[in-house]
């Protein structure tokens, strides 16, 4: 399926003093391109949400692979796909390039919930199927879980 899309200009705010992108910064970074996925992808803005229909759409886990460093000035374009739609959550897969260069990719889950109350609600139908157009059909790859050596003996580090 199609990957929703965007191009982001790296400026100066996201920086450390090097030059670099400071990885929190990332998160902003993704916080905004999953608003624009709302507004432009699901055409169910983020902001409507919350004032007319009270729910939010917080984040409850990231998992995320920083694969090369990138510079104030660069274009990082921004992919998304839905890995999982449930009842009241959903998986995404965001992925970051510079050039074709692959500098950043994460999984993210939103939970939809009642801003009144906190707990969590059904994913409202008409997103469910729009959130299906971005599916991926397959789990971001699993990284960071080797196993440890073991040492002669057989214990582990």
């Amino acid at each position: 399926m199609a990957a929703f899309q965007r191009e982001m200009l790296v400026r100066f705010g996201h920086c450390d003093a090097a030059g670099w992108v400071f990885y929190p910064r990332y998160f902003e970074m993704v916080s905004d391109f999953v608003e624009d996925w709302f507004e432009d992808g699901l055409l169910a803005s983020a902001p409507g949400l919350f004032h007319h229909k009270k729910i939010l759409t917080p984040s409850v886990h990231f998992t995320v692979d920083y694969l090369k460093p990138t510079r104030y000035g660069d274009r990082l374009t921004f992919n998304l796909w839905t890995v999982q739609i449930g009842r009241t959550s959903c998986e995404l897969r965001i992925e970051a390039s510079h050039q074709g260069e692959m500098r950043m990719r994460l999984k993210q889950v939103l939970v939809f919930i009642s801003a009144d109350t906190g707990r969590a609600l059904p994913i409202p139908p008409e997103l469910q199927s729009r959130m299906q157009r971005f599916n991926a059909g397959a789990p971001l790859p699993t990284t960071g879980t080797a196993k440890p050596r073991r040492r002669r003996g057989g214990a582990a580090p």
